[in-house]
């Protein structure tokens, strides 16, 4: 039940009661104070009069029409007066402070499909409506975006990962197939069942070992005691996608870097291989700046507007993707 004492209702209204009195201080009237205020001229009086008989003073004294600080009027006024002024001019202020906030910098871990298919269209955004953030892009993966997060060298990652320490909290934002890719000429780009059996023939290019698309492949075929060889491991999906075009072999991609505009035959793989999500990586319990935050919130506004405790770890409903893009599906 609230508190409804004398002693904490004198301060709740002490801040109006120092008000009045300032007011009534400036202006020499207490019928000029009430109008500043837009308070009825006995409303003020008797804040004043109710402020006396707290600190056992009086406050002003009459001179004809006007009023005049006492001796402690004067002492308390030059207390007082600044105390009010800034309590009233907090808004102001905390506008300005806010403002000076748009000045920071945000520093974000990404791999290269990160920074290349998830993050254009968001930065564009942010950095249109903050032009003034200093924007850096630090190009980590696997366990180097790990150890960035944890070493506060950025403020977020944004990837995608299989397992993390307990210091580090992951929130699945995007969810896309894997896929796989082969030369237009390829036997697999036309045949209609694609088994385990024909992905593990030898052909394979795969990202590298470090990387998360690599685990699940491999996961996949250990799972289901099929062998398999990897013919090449390039650095990326631009580079997968070269080489696949170049008749080098057979690549599994995930649909991120999937545009429609690649010279390539893209085709479903069996329904054992999971999906790959990609979201935010943040160190348990850090702060998130100003900017850190704006930029989460227009990346997904569901899972992190209002958010503010990191500690209490990632909700279950949370785990699973938020946004499911379809045009690369």
């Amino acid at each position: 039940m609230e508190d409804v004492s004398p002693r904490h209702r004198h301060r709740h209204n002490r801040l109006k009661q120092l008000r009045a009195f300032c007011h009534a201080a400036q202006e020499r009237s207490i019928s000029r104070a009430a109008q500043r205020l837009e308070l009825s001229q006995p409303s003020v009086s008797l804040q004043i009069q109710a402020l006396e008989r707290e600190l056992g003073i009086t406050l002003f004294e009459r001179r004809g029409p006007k009023i005049q600080l006492t001796p402690d009027g004067e002492s308390l006024y030059e207390i007082a007066a600044p105390l009010v002024e800034g309590i009233d001019a907090l808004p102001e202020r905390f506008e300005a402070h806010s403002h000076r906030q748009q000045l920071g910098h945000l520093d974000i871990a990404a791999g290269e499909s990160t920074s290349l298919y998830v993050l254009p269209d968001l930065l564009r955004t942010f950095m249109r409506h903050h032009p003034k953030v200093h924007v850096r892009l630090h190009n980590h993966i696997g366990e180097e975006q790990i150890e960035a997060v944890q070493q506060d060298q950025v403020d977020f990652a944004v990837g995608s990962s299989l397992d993390l320490p307990e210091d580090v909290i992951y929130k699945a934002i995007y969810t896309y197939k894997l896929k796989l890719i082969t030369p237009l000429d390829h036997p697999l780009g036309t045949k209609p069942d694609i088994s385990l059996e024909d992905l593990g023939s030898g052909e394979l290019i795969l990202p590298p070992r470090q990387l998360t698309t690599w685990r699940l492949v491999n996961l996949v075929f250990q799972q289901h005691s099929i062998p398999y060889q990897v013919r090449l491991e390039v650095g990326g999906w631009e580079i997968m996608k070269r080489y696949v075009e170049l008749g080098f072999g057979i690549g599994i991609a995930s649909a991120i870097c999937l545009t429609g505009a690649d010279n390539l035959m893209v085709r479903d793989l069996p329904e054992v291989f999971p999906q790959r999500t990609y979201g935010v990586m943040l160190r348990r319990g850090r702060y998130l700046s100003p900017q850190a935050r704006r930029f989460l919130e227009l990346m997904a506004p569901q899972a992190f507007s209002g958010a503010t405790d990191w500690e209490s770890g990632v909700p279950d409903d949370l785990q699973e993707s938020v946004f499911v893009p379809s045009d690369r599906q």
